[in-house]
């Protein structure tokens, strides 16, 4: 395999190493139904059972497979609404501000990001009050934190599981600039956040 073991998202943002045809396959089919069994996914990626299981395992050590579980639909699940928080961060208080937020079962998810704010967080509750408050009440409260803005997300038109390469067009590449892509720098301190 030419997986390199340890790479992902743990190697801040970089690419672990290429995957062959048969493994982005077998995560193809895995993206679509999780629960599908050893003997039908060697069917379908046309490998022998115990090929699919080797491959499977190898993708779980080398963590592409970083786990299984259920879709859940969260207005369904009693969180209708959804909100992102774009938060700034107090220089050299990076290590302390994720290790607080790590902590909190309010928050789907959080990206660190370029640009304005230094990382966006989804968060989820029942109704707008109880947004409010943990917003307010906690995010803002911390010490580390320099600002808030709140964005409410009016509609989740879809949300894709992951992506493969395959899954990415090839577009051909325009020689003339049609447009600006505002970059911004991280801060210095930011770099050891995916540690």
């Amino acid at each position: 395999m030419s997986i390199k073991a340890g790479a992902g998202s743990d190697a801040g943002g970089q690419n672990a190493g290429p995957l062959d045809e048969t493994n982005v396959k077998i995560l193809a089919e895995l993206r679509d139904n999780g629960r599908i069994s050893m003997a039908a996914l060697a069917e379908r990626v046309q490998v022998s059972r115990a090929n699919v299981y080797t491959r499977v395992e190898g993708l779980i050590a080398d963590g592409v497979i970083t786990g299984f579980s259920a879709r859940i639909d969260p207005a369904k699940a009693g969180l209708g609404i959804c909100a992102l928080v774009f938060v700034t961060v107090h220089p050299q208080t990076w290590s302390t501000f994720r290790q607080k937020i790590e902590t909190m079962p309010d928050i789907e998810s959080c990206r660190i990001t370029t640009g304005e704010h230094d990382a966006m967080l989804v968060i989820r509750a029942p109704e707008v009050g109880a947004i409010h408050d943990f917003v307010i009440g906690v995010i803002a409260a911390l010490s580390e934190v320099k600002s808030v803005e709140t964005v409410l997300v009016l509609d989740e038109v879809f949300e894709r599981p992951f992506l493969l390469p395959s899954d990415l067009p090839v577009r051909e590449t325009q020689n003339a600039q049609l447009g600006l892509t505002r970059f911004t720098r991280a801060a210095a301190g930011r770099a050891g956040l995916g540690s």
